[in-house]
């Protein structure tokens, strides 16, 4: 990865936690690898700053100071956080998420929000022309209480 092309992400500018999924199939393991190597391919650098595995695990990927490649006009001011999973066994978009992840999704966003206390927790479906399910639930109302702090 060339970090000459890698852009600053300014703690002011952050006003968006954005969530994502990974769009895999939610009985099988989508792997931190295979999400950077997806991001790279496709961009040229990881897409996302935390991936929340199916056991809760969530691994940091991009710093917090590099902007991320997960959100075509928001990139600037936002945190993308994708979870593993969003299709059933059949590859249909559904909430997958297990007991794990939200419990991790919920502990990270808390963190987030404490060091963006002006950032809103959206999903990747709510920003203008985005077309696509991802990440198959609705976050600014899932987390109302995190984004009213």
């Amino acid at each position: 990865m060339d970090k000459k092309k890698l852009k600053p992400l300014k703690h002011d500018a952050v006003k968006l936690l954005i969530v994502h999924c990974s769009a895999t199939r939610c009985d099988r393991d989508f792997s931190v690898d295979s999400l950077i190597a997806t991001g790279m391919g496709r961009f040229g650098q990881p897409s996302y700053h935390y991936y929340v595995k199916r056991n809760g695990d969530i691994i940091p990927i991009l710093p917090e100071s590099v902007q991320g490649v997960h959100a075509r006009h928001y990139n600037y001011c936002s945190i993308g956080i994708c979870y593993e999973g969003g299709l059933t066994p059949n590859g249909v978009s559904d909430d997958t998420r297990t007991e794990a992840q939200k419990h991790s999704l919920y502990e990270l966003l808390v963190e987030l929000r404490e060091e963006y206390p002006d950032a809103r927790i959206i999903g990747h479906c709510e920003l203008p022309h985005v077309a696509k399910p991802c990440p198959c639930f609705t976050p600014s109302s899932e987390y109302t209480d995190l984004n009213n702090l």
